[in-house]
Formats: C-alpha cells, sequence, structure tokens
C-alpha cells in the first residue's frame, strides 16, 4: 500500500466525518439544550435521503431536489416537535425514549407505504460525476469532494450562527443552564421549536448529500443513528465542538479500520469511546455534572 491509498482513506474518513457531524450536531443540539433522547433522529436521516430521490424523479435534477426537500424537512421537524415533542418536555426520559421509538415504527411504516422496500439510487449531477487525478493511476471522485465542501461550508455558518448572533447565544445559554434562560423571559418553547427543526434539516441534508454514493433503502437511518450517538458521547452532550471533533475521530477511525483491519472494523469505533470515557467521562468537550 502506498502513500496515495492512505491519502484516499484519509479523505474518505474526512468526508464520512462531516456527513456525521450533520447528523451528530443535530442530535447533541436536541439532548444538550432541549433534554430529548430522540431515537428517531436517524429517521430524519433516511426521510432527507426518500425526499431527495423522489424529488429527482420529479425534477429530473439532483441539486434541485435538494433545494426543495431542505425547506421541507424543516417544516417536518415543526410539525413533529409541535405536535409530539413539546409534551414531553416536563416528562422522564422514559416517556421520550417509548415516544421516540413509536415514532421510528411510524416513519418506517410510512416510508413502505410511500416507496416501498427496494434499493433505490439516485445520479450524481453530470458534473459532479467525474474524478480528479491524483496521481498517474489514482483518481478521487469530485462528488465526495462536493460533500465536504458543503459540509464545510454549513459547518461554518455553524460557527457564526452559534458564537456570534443572538440566536447563538440564547442556544450556548440553554446548553448550560436551560432554566435560567426560562427564567430571564426567553420564549423557550419557540427556541426549542427553532433548535429541533434546525437539528432534523441537518439529518435529513446528509441523508440527501449521502444518498448518490450509500444507496436510498429501507432502515437506512437506524445505523446512523448509532453512530451518531457515539459521536456525540465522545464529543460531550451539548458541544458543536464536540460533535465536529467526534465525528472527524470516528469517520477516520471508521474508514481506517474497515480497509486495514476488516475484522476488527466493527469493534474499533466502539473501542475509541469506550478510551475517551475511561480519560474523560463527560466527553472531549462536554462539562461534567
Amino acid at each position: 500500500m502506498d502513500t496515495t491509498f492512505y491519502l484516499i482513506q484519509l479523505l474518505n474518513g474526512i468526508q464520512y466525518g462531516f456527513l456525521l457531524f450533520l447528523v451528530a450536531a443535530g442530535l447533541t443540539l436536541v439532548f444538550g439544550i432541549m433534554g430529548i433522547i430522540n431515537l428517531a433522529h436517524g429517521s430524519f436521516y433516511m426521510i432527507g435521503a426518500y425526499l431527495a430521490f423522489w424529488l429527482t424523479q420529479v425534477t429530473g435534477n439532483f441539486l434541485i431536489a435538494i433545494v426543495l426537500a431542505t425547506p421541507i424537512t424543516v417544516g417536518i421537524g415543526y410539525l413533529v416537535e409541535r405536535i409530539t415533542f413539546s409534551h414531553l418536555y416536563l416528562r422522564g426520559h422514559l416517556h421520550q425514549v417509548l415516544l421516540t421509538y413509536a415514532l421510528i415504527l411510524i416513519f418506517d411504516e410510512l416510508q413502505l407505504i410511500l416507496w416501498g422496500n427496494d434499493f433505490h439510487g439516485i445520479n450524481i449531477p453530470e458534473f459532479l460525476s467525474g474524478s480528479i487525478q491524483l496521481t498517474a493511476v489514482q483518481v478521487y471522485p469530485t462528488y465526495r469532494l462536493f460533500i465536504s465542501f458543503i459540509c464545510i461550508v454549513l459547518a461554518i455558518m455553524m460557527y457564526v450562527m452559534i458564537q456570534k448572533t443572538k440566536l447563538g447565544m440564547i442556544i450556548r445559554a440553554g446548553a448550560s443552564n436551560r432554566e435560567m434562560v426560562q427564567i430571564l423571559g426567553i420564549d423557550i418553547q419557540r427556541l426549542f421549536a427553532i433548535i429541533f427543526s434546525l437539528g432534523v434539516a441537518l439529518a435529513a441534508f446528509a441523508g440527501m448529500l449521502a444518498a448518490p454514493i450509500t444507496s436510498v433503502y429501507p432502515g437506512m437511518g437506524e445505523n446512523i443513528l448509532i453512530i451518531s450517538f457515539v459521536v456525540v458521547v465522545i464529543g460531550g452532550v451539548g458541544s458543536i465542538k464536540g460533535a465536529f471533533v467526534g465525528a472527524m475521530l470516528v469517520g477516520l477511525v471508521d474508514i481506517y479500520g474497515k480497509t486495514l483491519f476488516p475484522e476488527l472494523a466493527s469493534v474499533l469505533v466502539y473501542g475509541l469511546m469506550v478510551l475517551i470515557l475511561l480519560w474523560r467521562p463527560q466527553g472531549l468537550f462536554g462539562t461534567a455534572s
């Protein structure tokens, strides 16, 4: 194995890490600020992928499908929060787990009714379907670089929003002390609706971006949910910075593990989580309780 091989795996790991970050960022915001254990978060990843598939069939253009699907997912997030989650804030985690598990079953059944149980593919737009020459014999898909670029832009936008805007200040305060934010007169219900809708949109957008390279299939949200929880635990609950660092670590360990140690690939990521929790039980950027 030459240097180019490791470079390609590094790029794959970073690209996978960026997708994980989009999903995990929404998950850590919802849990860190709203205190909701959302087991249905992976279902929104699946919904985003299926919306991208469906709207691509309707419009004939994948990028237009993403533009149309994104506000739809924001609306879905808002409706789900108002109809279901808004009734759980004063209840225990058991109620949250039961409700969100029920949502998984509901979304899975709706997916089967609307799109069936077949695997579906989405064609990459022609101008992104090529490859970039790395060496005389090695190339790298342009679309994977496009995913990384879009995720970098979104990560920067999230950083600016969280660190430089009034909404971001309220979100950071809510992550530190939710009760104090409410006492200060902030409309906590409106804040929760915004945060949840944002989290849903991020997970769904990640599903849209991943759809052309992973295919679209039933239950695709469950696997991403488990690995996203690992990212959140590694980075620290409620920390966007932690979600980013955790996603990069998990992405690289997962990709290199599958290519270098395939027989151990399924345990390396969880082994990383265990080691970090033994060192810092609150996660890399979490706050000790």
